[in-house]
């Protein structure tokens, strides 16, 4: 067990039913205050790592070790609490569609027994900071899916975790949503000193405006593991095909902007 780490997955491995080996061997760790990213192409069992680290899926064998605990046996109630500090936000956002974005924040709140005016307080707080407070009475199916996501994030925020984990943060936003997001994800790790994960299959618009480590995922191994800059100059032929299907893409989304 490494103690810098926050989040470490050591030889993990997870087979689905129908037999396919999604994460073969994987470790890696997270050190505290950073913002870590898996890249690799969807289907690649990205989010699969994810829910390992909050304890929502178990490896078939292999340890997952977060905050200094091992949480690959643990049971609901003892994971209740690393879910307190660690929050994973949803691709879709998972938001309640009859609750207000305010409500939608406030909701972690409510059993956890703090008074009205605790909760008026940390909602506003958290709104503020993810700035949308303009956006408290709106409803889910009137925000776009931008907006949906940064609500995520100050529900997540509601329960002031230590880390927080992103699924796809930027996918199917526009690139002004998508700059607004990368800011985010970086004013919550230099503003509250975060641990954070970002799950992602873009380069350009996402992991090199966050990241300060990335890994590349491929056949449920890590083939890379380093800085940007080391990702960008490395000569691992796998590496180098997934890097340069990134700046195809990048070019031609710049056309259409």
């Amino acid at each position: 067990m490494h103690m810098a780490y926050f989040i470490e997955f050591v030889d993990v491995t997870k087979t689905f039913d129908d037999g396919r080996k999604v994460l073969d061997g994987v470790s890696f760790g997270v050190e505290k205050g950073e913002t870590f990213a898996i890249l690799g192409p969807s289907g690649v069992g990205k989010t699969v790592t994810l829910t390992h680290a909050v304890g929502l899926l178990k490896p078939d064998s292999g340890r997952v070790i977060v905050d200094g605990k091992d949480i690959t046996n643990m049971d609901e109630m003892e994971l209740a609490g690393i879910r307190k500090k660690v929050q994973l936000v949803f691709q879709s956002g998972a938001l309640f569609d009859s609750m207000s974005v305010w409500e939608n924040v406030a909701f972690p709140l409510m059993d956890i027994g703090l008074s009205e005016d605790e909760i008026e307080k940390r909602v506003t707080e958290k709104l503020d900071l993810v700035e949308i407070a303009d956006l408290a009475d709106l409803m889910p199916s009137e925000l776009s899916t931008g907006m949906k996501r940064a609500v995520a994030i100050a529900r997540g925020l509601a329960a002031e975790p230590v880390s927080i984990l992103y699924d796809e943060p930027t996918t199917m936003v526009d690139p002004l949503m998508s700059q607004t997001i990368n800011k985010l994800i970086r004013k919550m790790q230099k503003q509250l000193g975060m641990t954070q994960m970002v799950v992602t299959h873009d380069i350009a618009n996402c992991a090199e405006k966050v990241a300060d480590h990335v890994a590349l995922l491929h056949e449920g191994r890590f083939v890379f593991n380093g800085t940007m800059q080391e990702l960008y100059s490395s000569d691992d032929p796998v590496v180098k095909e997934f890097v340069e299907e990134d700046r195809i893409r990048f070019e031609k989304e710049k056309e259409y902007v």
